[in-house]
């Protein structure tokens, strides 16, 4: 088979030096380069904290779906005990973050519905509002007047939406989910909520973004992702009952998956059992967060309160230079380039964690000034 009419693509790519290729790590024990990239916040991976809380015995294949001859006690269980750790109603487990967010987006908002989403949510989510026949539009990143705008202008009998993320993840930053959340109640919106980079780091517990806001009654569904600081793999989706009981009969995605084995679902309860004990932790990452905040590098650093640090450095090839000057000193940073980002906009993502130390984030600073 010929496939030489993928060149045109792949040569657009080449030429705005900006083709994606895979990298081979070590694994979370690799102690020859120092992890400033991971999602693995709380160093859950890294210091196989799951794999001493759950049984080796454990099936590792489910085999079926959910509605066939993969629902077993451990996954209604687990979904239990996660709701009532975010004080959700119920929950509903998925195999990933991207099946949970295209697989409610896709089916809940249905046509002449309206889907006003941040310009700025994951590809996840606005892949699974294109699959859906509502019509759906961007407001401003986290600008709510802009967001007031949008929800004034829809006809006051359409089902109105609004989506967003709780901490965005290539600009670390937090969603204005209490403004959010009044606007939704004013315009009869339904709010979903993407807490996958909140998910164990914020709040006391780890609980959230959300709930550290006393949201968690105000928002139709929340998304809870597991394999950044869980450290595990899947997602839940929370709401009520009645919404649980439409994706299970509406939602492609959880219908049509083979559902997750038992040693996955009980590594995932392992990491939440983890969670309320890890406050050390969420400390050591704020002082290290401050330390890289208050520095004088060079660069401008977004503003961001979370794990995530963003350093602008505009041009693929100036973002990948600087990249690879870190790595060359052994930091595992990763520049992000464009298309992922706006061109003139390109950045380190550097991202904090429980295991790193002082000592690090000031040697990788002293390389960035």
């Amino acid at each position: 088979m010929n496939d030489d009419f993928l060149n045109k693509k792949l040569q657009e790519r080449i030429d705005a030096n900006a083709l994606r290729s895979l990298k081979l790590i070590k694994g979370p024990n690799d102690h020859t380069t120092i992890d400033f990239c991971s999602n693995d916040y709380l160093g859950i991976v890294k210091n196989k904290l799951i794999e001493k809380e759950i049984s080796p015995d454990l099936s590792h294949g489910s085999t079926g779906s959910r509605l066939l001859s993969g629902n077993y006690e451990l996954i209604e269980k687990t979904e239990k005990f996660i709701a009532d750790f975010h004080e959700g109603d119920v929950g509903l487990i998925f195999n990933s973050g991207y099946d949970a967010n295209t697989g409610l987006l896709s089916c809940v908002p249905q046509k002449n519905d309206v889907i006003i989403y941040d310009q700025l949510s994951h590809a996840s989510l606005r892949d699974g509002i294109r699959l859906s026949f509502a019509t759906a539009f961007s407001f401003l990143h986290n600008d709510v007047n802009d967001l007031e705008k949008k929800l004034s202008s829809v006809s006051v009998d359409a089902q109105k939406f609004v989506v967003t993320e709780s901490v965005f993840s290539m600009d670390g930053d937090f969603a204005p989910l209490l403004e959010i959340a009044a606007l939704c109640e004013k315009y009869s919106a339904a709010l979903i909520v993407d807490e996958a980079h909140a998910t164990g780091v914020i709040g006391e517990k780890g609980e959230g973004l959300v709930q550290k806001l006393n949201l968690q009654k105000k928002c139709l569904a929340r998304i809870h992702t597991f394999g950044k600081a869980c450290g595990a793999h899947g997602a839940i989706v929370l709401g009520s009952e009645k919404l649980k009981r439409y994706l299970i009969n509406f939602s492609r995605q959880f219908i049509y998956s083979t559902a997750l084995p038992a040693s996955s679902v009980a590594a995932i309860a392992a990491s939440y059992n983890l969670f309320p004990a890890k406050a050390e932790e969420r400390n050591h990452i704020n002082q290290l967060i401050s330390i890289f905040k208050n520095s004088n590098i060079k660069f401008k650093i977004l503003p961001s309160e979370t794990p995530i640090q963003i350093v602008i450095i505009p041009g693929n090839e100036e973002v990948r230079k600087i990249a690879h000057t870190l790595q060359e000193n052994n930091f595992d940073i990763r520049p992000i380039l464009y298309p992922t980002v706006p061109k003139g906009q390109e950045r380190l993502r550097i991202v904090m964690h429980a295991f790193n130390t002082e000592e690090e984030v000031r040697k990788m600073i002293h390389l960035l000034m």
